[in-house]
């Protein structure tokens, strides 16, 4: 393919061009499909997308029958091992391990995860998105397993992890002012230690100030307060405060389930979005995943404010629910962004979910297109990032770029390139990634990393994690009882 010229883990030195059977790139403020076309760039940045490039160059790589697309843009990036598989067919959550019980909390709630078992499950994640084609990431990981919030400490471990492997990073501690408590079956309650949450926020604060732009900008600063159930109002003032005056984005988990629905309502009388309207914390930094339990008259307050839903289609499909729905809040004017939040994270597979649950939603093939899935995946994340140098392909951007192999025995056959990556509904095709001009992947391997023994060492660490499920769930039931296999 070329790109065997190439060092993985390196930006190539001088002018680099890429000849593709097509290119997606940025013309006139829109994507637009371009056949034999060529890409070069430069250090970190797109210098040429179009015809031949006639000035000079280092190198010029055929790349034959690929698919160059701008890489995609994940505002929910799952960063942990994802615990949320084991409940796909188990639950209810309060007794899967997914709430904590009183018995758990009345014992001290603890760290499960090793300060080397959490550096080594970002990094992972990390090599996962990029083997998928993502090359902005927001990284989201469960709160269930930890004794309260994130740290300081996993986040700088988790920037080195991205500016050793390549991967472009906004990043933040998810923090809190409470849980969900299970107090006996089937009822949860919400307690709060609203002083804990304010440490969490400052802790935040100051990482922010201190890696934002850090690794050659490779990795910024975002806030992520943890669930909107979670926060008091304190705490969102405060953090919205801090955002407006740092220029932050802010990630809030928000009009996403019936749990936080029925609290929302019990606390503040109202739901999420429209809590945070009535005082004033809605606004154009604000990223908010998922909008499945949105009413009307949230969305309205989503298009009103500029708020960026980031959307999930896989995680909720697999529990049979959807946004309701994406044509809505495109006809609206709501920015849409894509997010994975599970494993496996491909992008690819949740533009088809996506396109067929945005269909299902509307009943017929006018609820949602191609092209509009695929902008929700990069210009749609880049916009709620306030980055035009992102999600788009054209002189200035940024060298972001995946490589989809079109040639792919099982694409036959192809039609349109864009179309059949989305009905292929698989981001194993992803051949390479560059990132800010850097080879971060080709062929499914990273710079440093051993997949093989990289999976053996998340399979092993996940075992172990599992054991401690009866200790975390009502009434201590067994492992077998809590997950029991497909056929027994």
């Amino acid at each position: 393919m070329g790109l065997d010229l190439l060092t993985i883990g390196q930006r190539p030195k001088g002018r680099t061009a890429l000849a593709a059977r097509w290119i997606v790139g940025y013309v006139d403020g829109r994507h637009k499909l371009l056949e034999q076309a060529e890409i070069v760039f430069e250090d970190d940045r797109v210098i040429h997308v179009g015809g031949p490039f006639d000035g000079p160059v280092v190198r010029r790589l055929d790349l034959g029958d690929v698919l160059v697309s701008p890489g995609f843009v994940d505002l929910d990036a799952l960063s942990d091992l994802d615990t949320t598989l084991l409940t796909v067919e188990n639950g209810p959550g309060w007794a899967t391990g997914r709430v904590w019980p009183q018995s758990y909390v009345d014992r001290g709630p603890y760290e499960m995860y090793t300060p080397d078992e959490l550096a080594f499950q970002k990094r992972y994640a990390f090599a996962q998105l990029l083997r998928h084609g993502i090359t902005t990431a927001l990284p989201i990981a469960s709160l269930f397993y930890r004794e309260w919030g994130e740290t300081t400490a996993e986040f700088e471990a988790a920037a080195e992890a991205a500016a050793d492997l390549g991967l472009r990073v906004w990043l933040g501690p998810a923090y809190r002012s409470g849980g969900m408590v299970c107090t006996a079956p089937g009822v949860l309650e919400p307690r709060f230690d609203e002083a804990r949450g304010l440490r969490g926020l400052a802790d935040a604060i100051d990482f922010a100030s201190r890696i934002g732009g850090s690794h050659g900008g490779l990795v910024q600063a975002m806030l992520a307060p943890d669930r909107v159930e979670t926060c008091t109002l304190e705490l969102l003032k405060r953090t919205m405060a801090a955002s407006r005056d740092m220029g932050l984005p802010v990630r809030l988990h928000m009009a996403q389930g019936k749990m936080e629905r029925r609290t929302v309502q019990a606390l503040h009388g109202t739901t999420g979005p429209q809590w945070l309207a009535r005082h004033g914390l809605l606004n154009d930094r604000l990223i908010a995943p998922h909008a499945v339990e949105a009413e009307p008259e949230d969305l309205a307050l989503y298009a009103q404010h500029n708020v960026t839903i980031a959307h999930c289609p896989l995680v909720y499909a697999r529990d049979g629910e959807m946004l309701r729905s994406v044509r809505r809040c495109l006809d609206m004017g709501i920015t849409i962004g894509m997010g994975t939040d599970t494993a496996p994270a491909d992008m690819v597979l949740n533009m088809a979910v996506a396109l067929m649950m945005g269909r299902a939603a509307e009943g017929n093939d006018r609820g949602l297109t191609s092209a509009e899935v695929f902008n929700a995946a990069t210009i749609g994340g880049a916009d709620a990032l306030k980055r035009p140098d992102l999600g788009r392909l054209q002189a200035g951007s940024k060298a972001d770029m995946a490589i989809f192999d079109m040639a792919d025995s099982y694409f036959a056959p192809r039609i349109d390139p864009v179309q059949s990556l989305i009905f292929g509904a698989s981001g194993r095709v992803t051949k390479a990634v560059f990132v800010d001009g850097r080879l971060s992947m080709r062929d499914g391997q990273v710079a440093g990393m051993d997949m093989a023994a990289a999976r053996q060492q998340a399979q092993s660490q996940f075992d172990r994690l599992l054991l401690r499920y009866p200790e975390r769930s009502w009434g201590q039931p067994t492992l077998g009882t809590m997950f029991p296999a497909t056929y027994p």
